[in-house]
C-alpha cells in the first residue's frame, strides 16, 4: 500500500490525518519540521506527501523545491491566491486551505496517486482515448485538437470517469498552466472541450453537477 508523509508541526491536525489515512490503509510518516522530511528522504520515498506551508527550521516552500518529483498536496492556513498559484507553480499537485474536509482531502490523495500511476497510460472511457505519454486525444476513433488546458481536465474526467471531479480540483489543474484561474474561465475551457467532443462524436460526453463539478 502506497506509503504517505505528513509534513506538520501541528500535532492534532498529524493525528486526525494519521487516523484517516490509516482507515483507508495508507501507510504513514510524520515529519515535524521540513530539514527532519529531508533526513527522512536520504531513506525512503513516499508515494505522496501532505506539507503544511509554515514549519520550523525549513519552510515547506523551501522544502517543496527539493522533493523532486513526488506528488506533493499542499494543507495551509495561508489562503491568499498568491501564495497558492506560486506553490502550485513551484511543483505542488494540489493545494487546499486549512480548515480542510478530512473526506475531500482523501478524494483529492486518491486522484493525485491514480494520477500518478496513470503516467504513460493509455485510458479509454466511452469511445474516449487519450494517450498520456504522447499528449493525444481521439474519440470514436478520429483524433482531436485540444489545448494544454483542455487536455489537461479531459484526463482528469477520464482518471474519474462516472464519477464527478470537483470544481476545486479542476481549477487546481488549471491554475499549474495559468497565472490565474477562476470558474468564469473553467466553465469557458470545459464548454470549448465538451463542444470539441461534440462535434466528433455526436453526442454530449461531458455532464455538468450542478454546484458541484462535472463528469464523463
Amino acid at each position: 500500500m502506497e506509503l504517505i508523509w505528513i509534513v506538520d508541526d501541528d500535532i492534532a491536525i498529524g493525528d486526525v490525518l494519521e487516523t484517516a489515512l490509516r482507515r483507508q490503509g495508507y501507510r504513514t510518516r510524520r515529519a515535524y519540521s521540513g530539514s527532519e522530511a529531508l533526513l527522512l528522504l536520504k531513506n525512503e520515498t513516499p508515494d505522496l506527501i501532505l506539507l503544511d506551508l509554515m514549519l520550523p527550521a525549513l519552510s515547506g516552500e523551501e522544502l517543496l523545491e527539493r522533493l523532486g518529483g513526488t506528488p506533493v498536496i499542499v494543507l495551509s492556513a495561508k489562503t491568499d491566491a498568491e501564495t497558492r498559484v506560486r506553490v502550485l507553480g513551484s511543483g505542488a499537485a494540489d493545494y487546499m486551505p486549512k480548515p480542510f474536509d478530512v473526506s475531500e482531502l482523501l478524494a483529492r490523495i486518491r486522484l493525485r496517486l491514480t494520477s500518478r500511476s496513470a503516467d504513460g497510460a493509455v485510458l479509454r472511457f466511452d469511445g474516449i482515448e487519450v494517450d498520456t505519454r504522447l499528449s493525444s486525444a481521439a474519440v470514436d476513433g478520429q483524433a482531436m485538437r485540444l489545448t494544454k488546458t483542455e487536455f489537461a481536465i479531459l484526463r482528469l474526467l477520464l482518471l474519474n470517469a462516472g464519477n464527478v471531479v470537483t470544481k476545486s480540483a479542476l481549477l487546481d489543474e488549471l491554475q499549474l498552466r495559468l497565472e490565474t484561474a477562476d470558474e468564469a474561465s473553467l466553465k469557458v475551457h470545459v464548454s470549448n472541450l465538451r463542444r470539441k467532443l461534440r462535434e466528433k462524436s455526436g453526442r454530449d460526453l461531458i455532464e455538468a453537477v450542478w454546484g458541484i463539478g462535472y463528469k464523463l
